[in-house]
């Protein structure tokens, strides 16, 4: 995914932007780490879907996103170990961005792009488990919380306000 902005780009993320993408999550996700292990198994397993934003050429967010099975997010810190072959959701696993970025349409941008790739790519809907207080963020773009009993303990491993969250995506 590639997207121009005014003051910088998004661009497709490389295992070799993987010690920038840790540092942004180290910053942004204090309450929510993962290994880079896991990290860096988002960035091999489904390249298209991974992307870094670099603003004034520095790396200040990052978008991990690939196809997964619906109403089964992975847990928090969880290697995927393959993309599954009939994947029923588009699944976006993080949009990070670091705090001096926020405001600036990037990560408005960067949902906009997710969600024309998910369409693009066939998917008939999109999910993501919202935390640290982004269910407003991504209400803005169609999602709606979805309450599926059996998902609760998943959620813990995120934290009590964790959602999961879906929307519908045009053919």
């Amino acid at each position: 995914m590639r997207v121009e902005l005014e003051r910088g780009l998004w661009r497709p993320a490389a295992e070799a932007d993987l010690a920038a993408i840790v540092a942004i999550a180290d910053v942004v996700h204090v309450n929510y780490p993962e290994e880079d292990a896991v990290i860096a198994e988002r960035l091999r397993l489904y390249p298209a879907g991974c992307a870094l934003l670099e603003l004034d050429g520095k790396p200040a967010g990052y978008a991990l996103t690939h196809p997964w099975r619906y109403a089964e997010p992975p847990s928090l810190n969880m290697r995927l170990q393959a993309i599954p072959e009939r994947a029923t959701t588009y699944y976006i696993h993080d949009l990070a961005l670091l705090p001096e970025t926020r405001g600036s349409g990037a990560g408005s941008a960067m949902a906009d792009a997710i969600l024309a790739h998910a369409r693009d790519s066939g998917y008939a809907n999109a999910s993501l488990v919202a935390v640290n207080s982004s269910v407003p963020f991504w209400s803005r773009f169609g999602f709606e919380v979805v309450s599926e009993l059996a998902l609760a303990a998943k959620l813990l491993t995120y934290d009590a306000d964790a959602r999961f969250m879906v929307r519908t995506l045009p053919s």
